[in-house]
């Protein structure tokens, strides 16, 4: 199905055509709902349209609403859109409403509509107008993606109408102690203690939510293997999926026994529920596979990870293991965990999460040591090393956690409390409660299911990754924390890659699953790639400012220049022409594919670029000098 992506705010908004909806504008204003070639009608008016269902037998719905389009009473018919998740119809109003850059002169602004056939319709002052589609303009949703890239464009929004009541906005989950979470998004301090902490040191768990508009997904299969769950507990006892216990080889998990507690509080980091009391999981509405009944033998390492395999688990938390040298992983047991990591979810790999550790060593657990899992440490609410953390170059990525305030997770009924710091004991260090089901948690036991939250929140907006690609997009977009120092070639001993950051990773999930990165997609990049650092190969020539090319937009940023040039020489096998100036105070890259002597053959290949879903217009090189 074919997908749109347009900014909205800071973000975006991924667009999907609905199968069956479209919108109708009779020249007079007529009931379309007798007409034969209406199935039925949905909504009487939309952005001016009639929303309607199409007769079409075996007709695709691109060929009838073609048909339609020539009809004498109809004035114009449109695609109704949807945004991705949602059911809500959305139906482009044929305006665009733009914001030019100080400067900009009248005619530079008539050529921008110009190039993509667009009519003036209201001037609101020097640099905001309101322009409309023509026949011969692409539609408004593309066009406005177009012009956001032209140099003289501040802002290019298409038109978009619902019912008042229909608007998909991401609000914020009320469970009681979110406020309490600064893990998911952290202010500077702990809202209910005098203690300061270091503002933006967290998992950017609140921003990826908005990003996807939601939670997760409720597809998305979450197994943690550990002890002690308490299917009970009112943040997990309505998700459990097939529960299975090692110990009694049965579906019925074993509770109550106060020597074990640890599953509890693991699982609630990931995907406690979001159900108005309490704390939010990462992705709360994962389901939650307990695997209760850890183990060292050989045996009970095949089965537990055999029965995540068997029961669909897509993602896997382990925050246990052992660093004891006398226990190193067999052949057979690296074995299991390969097979789970290579073979689960139909081939595609299950993602496996495992604590590093909390002796305070420089190797990690031998388990989180094995290549084919993500290996989870701890930073601080300060995004400093959490000194318990074990250190090595096997560390994928630092997840926040205790050593400076600890974060607060779900407790078992039947737990008896730890001792915290200066004496206090029981649930919470500082003596105050925040809730009889809850308690103060940390230890790589926390990162790690942290970071298998923000797995299950990549595979909810893109299925098909692999899992290795999960880890590679955890790698890649994790954030540098601590000095320069601590990396080489990128990795740090303490933090991986880096602290995780979920907005990052979705978005990244996101550009993937939208066409890796195409030149009609915004494209998020490293932030090495962005500053010119990193390895690439140039072969540059200096261009005449003579002939014609396809101008594809103006670019801010370095590293987008370099993404979009190789893209574009591979696809269209043209050259690549780029123009450095500037424009109010900044350096603005303008990237043309061609360099064509007429303009009938920059026109051949705009034709191509244009069935590609590349948007662009035509351009005079002299123009660029």
């Amino acid at each position: 199905m074919s997908k749109l992506t347009i900014r909205s705010g800071k973000g975006q908004l991924v667009l999907k055509k609905s199968r069956s909806l479209v919108g109708l504008k009779p020249k007079a204003d007529k009931d379309l709902a007798r007409r034969a070639y209406v199935k039925d009608k949905k909504y009487k008016n939309l952005g001016g349209f009639q929303v309607v269902r199409l007769n079409r037998a075996r007709t695709s719905l691109d060929d009838k609403l073609d048909e339609v389009r020539r009809k004498r009473e109809i004035e114009t018919g449109t695609h109704v859109y949807h945004v991705e998740g949602s059911k809500r119809p959305l139906v482009p109003t044929g305006e665009i409403y733009l914001i030019f850059h100080e400067g900009t002169s009248e005619a530079e602004q008539r050529e921008a509509l110009a190039s993509y056939h667009l009519k003036l319709v209201e001037r609101r002052d020097a640099q905001t107008l309101v322009a409309v589609v023509t026949a011969k303009s692409p539609n408004p949703i593309k066009a406005a993606n177009g012009l956001q890239k032209n140099e003289w464009v501040k802002h290019a929004e298409p038109d978009l109408d619902t019912y008042v009541d229909s608007y998909e906005e991401f609000i914020e989950p009320d469970d009681t102690l979110l406020d309490h979470q600064w893990h998911f998004n952290n202010p500077g301090f702990i809202v209910d203690a005098n203690w300061r902490t270091a503002k933006g040191a967290d998992a950017k768990i609140l921003d990826a939510w908005k990003r996807i508009g939601n939670m997760g997904s409720e597809g998305i299969k979450l197994a943690v293997i550990d002890n002690g769950f308490d299917l009970n507990h009112p943040d997990l006892r309505h998700k459990v999926h097939r529960p299975f216990d090692l110990w009694n080889q049965s579906s019925r998990i074993e509770q109550g026994d106060a020597r074990f507690t640890h599953g509890t509080p693991c699982a609630t980091v990931a995907l406690a529920a979001s159900n108005g009391s309490g704390i939010v999981g990462v992705a709360p509405n994962a389901r939650f596979m307990p695997i209760s009944g850890t183990s060292y033998s050989l045996r009970a390492t095949e089965q537990m990870f055999d029965k995540c395999i068997e029961n669909g688990a897509d993602v896997i938390s382990c925050s246990w293991g052992t660093t004891d040298p006398a226990f190193h992983l067999s052949p057979l047991k690296e074995a299991a965990i390969a097979k789970a990591a290579r073979e689960g979810r139909n081939g595609k790999g299950c993602v496996i999460c495992f604590a590093v550790g909390n002796e305070d060593l420089d190797y990690v657990s031998f388990y989180a040591a094995h290549p084919d899992v993500i290996a989870v440490a701890a930073s601080t609410s300060k995004d400093e090393h959490a000194s318990y953390s074990n250190r090595g170059r096997e560390v994928t990525v630092c997840a926040p956690s205790n050593g400076d305030w600890p974060i607060i997770a779900g407790r078992a009924s039947w737990d008896e409390g730890v001792s915290w710091e200066q004496g206090v004991f029981r649930y919470w260090r500082d003596g105050q409660s925040r809730g009889d089901r809850y308690k103060h948690f940390g230890r790589t036991s926390s990162a790690c299911p942290l970071a298998a939250g923000i797995s299950a929140l990549i595979l909810s907006v893109h299925p098909d990754l692999t899992a290795r690609e999960v880890k590679e997009i955890l790698m890649k977009t994790a954030d540098k924390i601590g000095g320069p120092s601590e990396y080489a070639n990128g990795h740090s001993l303490r933090y991986g890659a880096g602290r995780v950051n979920a907005d990052r990773a979705v978005a990244e999930a996101i550009r993937r699953r939208d066409g890796s990165g195409g030149t009609g997609s915004t494209v998020e990049v490293e932030a090495e790639v962005g500053s010119g650092r990193g390895l690439f190969r140039f072969n540059v020539h200096r261009q005449e400012a003579k002939g014609w090319g396809v101008q594809i937009g103006a670019f801010a940023e370095y590293g987008n220049v370099l993404i979009q040039v190789e893209q574009l020489q591979r696809q269209f096998e043209a050259p690549v022409i780029v123009n450095i100036n500037e424009l109010n105070g900044r350096t603005v890259y303008k990237v043309v594919v061609g360099a064509f002597g007429g303009k009938s053959d920059a026109r051949k290949l705009h034709q191509r670029m244009q069935a590609a879903g590349v948007n662009g217009f035509l351009r005079n090189l002299k123009d660029l000098r």
